[in-house]
């Protein structure tokens, strides 16, 4: 059964984080630690009676399609019904547009309890928060006015359609054609894999999608996004008639049932009516700004579920009897938590999982500034950190989020095979996260070429020259010191190669990020560590959690920065035996 971390996100956000940059916003002048604090007991409560409930409910129903749409599993529509009459669908959207402007650290740790309740739930409100921010940001005031009320409210939900059968990732190989028709277009074409596509939830459904202007440049220069509507809206706002927009099957997944993944087809009759969203040819500058709110969002997803995972291992290790450890002389045998070895995985399992949200809501932090601060030196600075480790966040986190969940079931033992347990849904569902908005290696490609290659290293520079700033004097000096070093050589490594050997730097891509996310998360780790000591001398009774931070901050230390090391070294020597073998991969099968 899970329980949202509310002690430990409101150490992170109150004592490693802060409220005092944040309150310096004009914008967030009114937020504090106390209604951080409210809003997380209450998406608490939510969650632990409202969602948590439908989490395996949901898996072993899953969502269907039928000829009227797509029909979601028991209770799903009166707990969706719940989320927005809780105002949750509003927390981050402006205030102009009926939403409750709460800074983006709040909304990302609330996220966080969603997805650990219930990811396929979370899913839905996630796209319609990133439709409503590309709308903010580039929609007219007419479609502002028209569309954003009712999706800022939850009242009408919203979708970002890129994929095509035959592109994948390839946005420059689309074929969704869009055909003037007077003020508006007529799309015709199909998309693949759109979450909450179709549902049963609300009677409206907006779909951002992008397609190619007849006439349009070949490429991603030739691609613009259209609002298409499910059901037509007229000018005072009423529903019209049904757009030529249909969900025609929802795919066979490995997890995450409940949540429709859709095959949309635009046009089978006259086409769907669309309507430009900003300049012609510029719709994929519109998609990255929801496709990098959802990287934050996938990214916090894989740490959410690894403390699903942690719970419930946690949990089994607690009261699971069997076998007797090494030394052990009780008469009575012990539960398996005194085994070394279960011990050891526990706490590679809590100690990553604190390590990424730490690092997933200091960059949302980074975020917040960058778009609030009033100094314009201090907007530039927290973006240029924030955008470098927005994908260390997705990729980093979801990756880690997956090894976790598979510990948690080794933890179970056979019992954690069997569906029954509960650990294996968690492994199931948060597989995906992994592919979501850009794969790891799509991931590392945007860290190593526009986060590190463009601006010459100078953010991650900037970074190391802070993480070296705060270990001054701290006992997590040493071997954190030695990560650090060894981030370094290997962003000098790959940035002296990556002009003439470009292959070499993408060859080795995945594993600097990796390396990234393994030394940040130790220097948030160390920096938590270091508050924990000092509250603990202060007298803080509340011993017993803030020696929990000491315990995962020495095992992050002792069994995870090593491995940086190791990481540093494949990206100094380990290009060539990637891009030195051909296609065929020295194969010697018949195949």
């Amino acid at each position: 059964m899970y329980r949202a971390p509310l002690k430990e996100l409101a150490f992170v956000m109150h004592e490693l984080i802060g409220e005092d940059r944040l309150s310096a916003c004009p914008a967030y002048a009114e937020y504090s630690r106390d209604i951080a604090d409210a809003v997380l007991e209450e998406a608490a409560r939510f969650a632990e009676e409202v969602l948590e409930p439908l989490y395996k409910s949901g898996d072993q129903e899953g969502a269907r399609w039928t000829e009227e749409g797509v029909r979601t599993p028991a209770g799903w529509r009166e707990a969706y019904k719940a989320f927005i009459e809780g105002g949750w669908a509003s927390l981050r959207a402006a205030t102009e547009h009926g939403g409750q402007d709460m800074p983006l650290l709040l909304s990302t740790a609330v996220e966080e309890i969603w997805a650990s309740a219930n990811l396929a739930f979370k899913l839905c409100p996630m796209l319609t928060q990133g439709a409503t921010e590309a709308l903010q940001l580039r929609g007219s005031p007419d479609q502002q006015a028209r569309f954003l009320p009712r999706m800022v409210s939850g009242e009408w939900t919203g979708t970002m359609n890129l994929t095509e059968p035959q592109a994948g990732s390839d946005l420059g190989s689309l074929k969704c054609r869009a055909v003037r028709d007077g003020s508006q277009f007529r799309l015709f074409g199909q998309k693949i894999f759109i979450t909450w596509g179709d549902h049963d939830f609300t009677e409206n459904v907006i779909h951002l999608v992008l397609a190619r202007i007849e006439g349009a440049p070949e490429g991603v220069r030739g691609i613009s996004m259209f609002i298409v509507p499910k059901i037509l809206v007229n000018e005072d706002g009423s529903l019209g008639e049904q757009n030529d927009v249909e969900c025609i099957s929802i795919e066979h997944k490995l997890g995450i049932h409940a949540s429709p993944t859709c095959v949309m087809a635009y046009g089978q009759k006259d086409g769907a009516i669309g309507y430009l969203v900003g300049d012609e040819n510029r719709g994929l500058e519109c998609m990255f700004i929801m496709m990098n709110a959802a990287r934050l969002s996938v990214g916090l997803e894989g740490y959410a579920m690894s403390e699903r995972a942690f719970q419930q291992a946690y949990e089994w290790a607690r009261t699971r009897v069997q076998g007797r450890p090494p030394g052990w002389s009780g008469r009575e045998a012990p539960t398996i938590i005194h085994h070394p070895d279960v011990r050891r995985m526990l706490l590679t399992m809590k100690s990553q999982t604190e390590a990424m949200r730490a690092l997933a809501l200091y960059t949302a932090a980074q975020l917040d500034l960058a778009k609030a601060h009033p100094d314009e030196a201090v907007r530039k600075r927290c973006a240029a950190r924030g955008d470098l480790l927005i994908p260390v966040v997705k990729a980093c986190s979801t990756e880690t989020g997956i090894e976790i969940a598979s510990l948690g079931i080794q933890v179970h033992g056979g019992m954690g095979y069997v569906e029954e347990s509960g650990a294996a849904q968690i492994l199931r569902d948060v597989r995906i996260c992994t592919i979501y908005e850009g794969t790891t290696g799509i991931q590392s490609n945007d860290f190593l070429g526009r986060k590190i290659a463009r601006d010459g290293g100078e953010a991650i520079r900037e970074l190391i020259a802070e993480i070296r700033s705060d270990l001054e004097g701290s006992d997590a000096s040493g071997k954190l010191s030695q990560a650090v070093a060894a981030l370094e050589q290997a962003v000098k490594s790959v940035l002296e190669r990556i002009t003439s050997e470009p292959q070499s730097g993408f060859a080795v891509s995945v594993p600097l990020l990796k390396l990234a996310g393994i030394v940040a998360g130790g220097w948030l780790l160390a920096k938590s560590a270091h508050i924990a000591r000092g509250k603990l001398a202060s007298g803080d009774v509340d011993t017993e959690f803030l020696h929990g931070k000491l315990a995962t901050a020495r095992f992050y230390q002792d069994q995870i920065l090593p491995q940086a090391q190791s990481l540093a070294s494949i990206v100094q020597e380990g290009a060539a035996s990637v891009i030195e073998v051909d296609e065929h991969l020295a194969s010697t099968s018949d195949c």
